[in-house]
């Protein structure tokens, strides 16, 4: 996958709609994406949950096209396409095959301004409150939902993606729809677009789909912050282990020192080969452990999950804090960031090998950033990265303060 191939495009339309793309002739498929800049930090407290709420309503369909029409548009084209939403971000996307991206883009544009009908809106409702408790009957999600909220307490980025049952219960419509209004403008989206396809052609469909979509005063509090550093423990019925999640601070995604923090996750925290696999998994203390790096606007976290027995919960702890008092004295050794290079790299390339993979990374570029970056930057970013920029920032965040979360089984009376 040959930079000397890629060729990347931007335009703005006049009424704030920014599009880009990566255009790779070579690609025997493209992908197309709508970024759009809404997520529970950017809710208030009283209706959050709303922009996942949403993202599920734009499948309801439009005036024109009722849910099962718009999913046999889609399947009748072989895409593959979903939608996700986070603290920050909600996308819709889809891969096919070069013929249909013209197909699909018309499509997405359309489902951009959704019916958002009231008896769609209430039956939803049923669904959404579904999933969030499919999602508290999983411990590993709910400890890591908790201690996010306990660790940026009244800041933004606490709130929970989904929302709660309480929230979603006293959701109206009008409210979904006013939000909507505000947060769906052109002037804060981005669509992304990637592989085999006409750039022209794209632009002309979109100025014709979209280009009318008014603008919106609209923005997001960029704030920073250290965390609360507070420690909480709840007991839940029907558990049978301790589940532990630790948040420190970490930075942001336009921080230049994202791709040490890239490394420092690895080399504390990865599946295998890291500080934590050899001492708490390889020693059966722990049936998981990770440290994970979450980049978000202006802000950042690194996120850390143990799940153990409750014999084992306080050995564990104790190990951790080892580690982290010795990172922080000795830092990490040279073979240690080789090694977390070598993984980010097979990761980098690999996803971006294919038009779909390629395209949440080009679009995050622009959603953070404002700037395009080839696949070669961000490879020789990370090749740049060095063992002092890494025992630089592992000064700076200090892993020894932390908020806490442990979740546990319901003890006996």
């Amino acid at each position: 996958m040959s930079g000397r191939m890629m060729q990347f495009q931007q335009k703005t339309l006049s009424n704030g709609l920014v599009l880009i793309g990566e255009i790779n002739p070579a690609a025997k498929s493209a992908a197309i994406g709508f970024f759009v800049r809404a997520g529970a930090r950017d809710e208030t407290a009283q209706i959050n949950g709303v922009s996942h709420f949403l993202e599920h309503m734009l499948f309801k369909g439009t005036e024109r096209l009722n849910a099962f029409e718009v999913n046999e548009a889609f399947d009748s084209r072989g895409a593959q396409f979903n939608a996700f939403t986070s603290e920050e971000q909600t996308v819709f996307y889809a891969a096919v095959l070069p013929e249909y991206l013209i197909d699909v883009t018309e499509l997405w544009a359309e489902l951009m301004r959704p019916a958002l009908r009231d008896e769609d809106f209430s039956i939803e409702k049923n669904v959404i409150k579904e999933e969030i408790a499919m999602y508290q009957d999983t411990p590993a999600f709910d400890v890591v939902d908790r201690c996010r909220s306990l660790h940026f307490g009244t800041h933004p980025c606490g709130h929970s993606v989904l929302g709660t049952a309480e929230t979603i219960d006293a959701l109206t419509a009008g409210q979904m729809r006013e939000y909507f209004s505000k947060r769906y403008a052109p002037n804060n989206m981005v669509v992304a677009c990637t592989g085999n396809l006409d750039w022209e052609r794209l632009v002309v469909v979109l100025e014709a789909t979209s280009g009318r979509w008014p603008p919106q005063a609209v923005g997001r509090a960029m704030t920073d912050f250290a965390g609360t550093k507070q420690k909480a423990q709840a007991d839940k019925p029907n558990l049978k282990r301790e589940h532990i999640c630790l948040i420190h601070k970490g930075v942001s995604a336009q921080d230049p020192r994202r791709f040490a923090a890239a490394m420092l996750s690895l080399v504390v925290g990865d599946d295998y080969g890291s500080r934590f696999y050899w001492e708490l998994v390889d020693k059966a203390l722990v049936e998981e452990a990770s440290m994970h790096f979450g980049p978000m606007d202006g802000a950042g976290m690194f996120y850390n999950y143990f799940c153990c027995s409750t014999d084992n919960g306080r050995r564990v702890m104790d190990i951790v804090d080892g580690i982290f008092r010795d990172l922080s004295t000795s830092g990490i050794a040279e073979e240690e960031l080789v090694k977390a290079k070598n993984k980010v790299l097979s990761a980098l390339v690999i996803k971006n090998e294919v038009p779909m993979g390629r395209l949440i990374d080009l679009g995050f570029h622009w959603m953070y950033l404002g700037e395009y970056r080839s696949i070669e930057q961000d490879v020789e970013a990370v090749k740049a990265v060095e063992v002092v920029q890494v025992n630089s920032l592992i000064r700076d965040i200090d892993l020894n303060s932390y908020t806490q979360y442990i979740l546990g089984p319901t003890m006996d009376a």
